[in-house]
């Protein structure tokens, strides 16, 4: 299972790594209840980056646009997470947050309940320090004063600040900091894929 988020009424922004059969929950807080505020769709078509690439384990490029088998329905409970405006870096220091329903620990295979966890945008020097592969399309996020971060189950999640979209859980390691796909190094790809339908 992964995490999502809608960039459009019709759009989906997901990690690449996370392709295959998929149907798509909108809405959802609670994965055993039936809500009301939930919203199903099938996917009528897979954009994946072309470029992306599994480097010893490694995801490169891990975006994927998802086009809905028809337009959600905006309200309430299901919101387009607005993507950045430019290109430029998030900056270090950046108070941002991610919610999953991913692995909460290490006993526990992933939660029925949607979690939310606050991490920190990491400086790229820093993050070098424990991930040696990391590019200027990614971006390096942890919390500093817990052990709190994404784990299974979260991939394809938005890493959200100040309301903007800013990057794709990717993958971590259990412990912070992890990596995300930083979604303003795709904005013309995104633009393009999502004009051409």
């Amino acid at each position: 299972m992964c995490g999502g988020f809608l960039v459009a009424p019709q759009w989906v922004l997901t990690a690449a790594h996370c392709n295959g059969d998929i149907s798509v929950i909108l809405g959802a807080h609670d994965l055993k209840a039936v809500e009301s505020t939930q919203q199903v769709f099938g996917v009528k078509s897979y954009h994946q980056h072309p470029d992306y690439m599994l480097v010893a384990g490694t995801p490169f490029n891990d975006i994927l646009l998802l086009k809905l088998d028809r337009e959600a329905k905006i309200n309430k409970y299901v919101q387009v997470i607005p993507l950045p405006e430019n290109e430029n870096d998030l900056l270090k220091g950046t108070e941002c947050f991610v919610a999953g329903w991913g692995r909460i620990d290490a006993r526990y295979e992933g939660s029925s309940k949607l979690f939310e966890t606050n991490v920190t945008a990491l400086g790229r020097r820093k993050c070098l320090q424990f991930i040696p592969e990391l590019t200027d399309r990614m971006v390096c996020a942890g919390s500093r004063a817990k052990l709190c971060d994404v784990s299974n189950g979260d991939s394809g999640s938005a890493l959200v600040c100040n309301g903007v979209a800013h990057g794709i859980v990717s993958y971590g390691f259990q412990i912070p900091p992890s990596i995300y796909t930083r979604v303003a190094a795709y904005l013309p790809w995104i633009k393009e894929t999502m004009k051409e339908g």
